[in-house]
């Protein structure tokens, strides 16, 4: 096999749960989505696709450096791995809990558990090879911005429901 497919296989893998993810932003970000109270500095929704698909191909291809360079699934490159799988299943996770069940507090506490699983995803693969640790600044960035907009708009908005209670 040529030495560039597992590269292509791992920036093409992440984004296969983001597409995942789309079929529940697609039904709720023009109904319950628009309805809720967001803040000011909330980006664009057109600029959370291409971001994303940015991103999630960056971290793929991050994924396949530590796989080179630490010797496969066997090797020191077991753990840095393993915590990519998880903090991806948490990413694809978060879609479907915040647009899908329209459960914004279970998505604030999971996309914390989220941001600390990829933070120590990135110091690992740092320690296998640097440059894919510095590929992750960007995702923590964003994943920061996703955060605090997760938190805000769970601030916002529980405060309106709990009214109605």
């Amino acid at each position: 096999m040529p030495v560039v497919w597992p590269a292509v296989g791992a920036c093409v893998l992440p984004n296969v749960g983001g597409w995942f993810g789309a079929f529940f932003v697609a039904r709720n970000i023009d109904t319950w989505y628009a309805k809720l109270k967001k803040p000011v500095w909330c980006p664009p929704n057109r600029v959370f696709g291409p971001v994303w698909t940015g991103l999630y191909s960056s971290m793929g291809y991050a994924s396949y450096l530590v796989w080179r360079d630490g010797g496969g699934f066997e090797g020191d490159a077991r753990l840095p791995l393993a915590l990519y799988g998880s903090q991806l299943v948490l990413n694809w996770a978060w879609t479907p809990i915040f647009f899908g069940s329209h459960n914004i507090g279970l998505s604030l506490l999971e996309i914390g558990v989220l941001w600390g699983n990829a933070a120590a995803c990135g110091y690992y693969f740092f320690k296998i090879n640097p440059i894919a640790g510095y590929i992750f600044i960007p995702y923590m960035a964003w994943l920061t911005l996703a955060t605090a907009l997760t938190y805000s708009v769970w601030r916002e908005n529980s405060k309106e429901k709990e009214a109605k209670d």
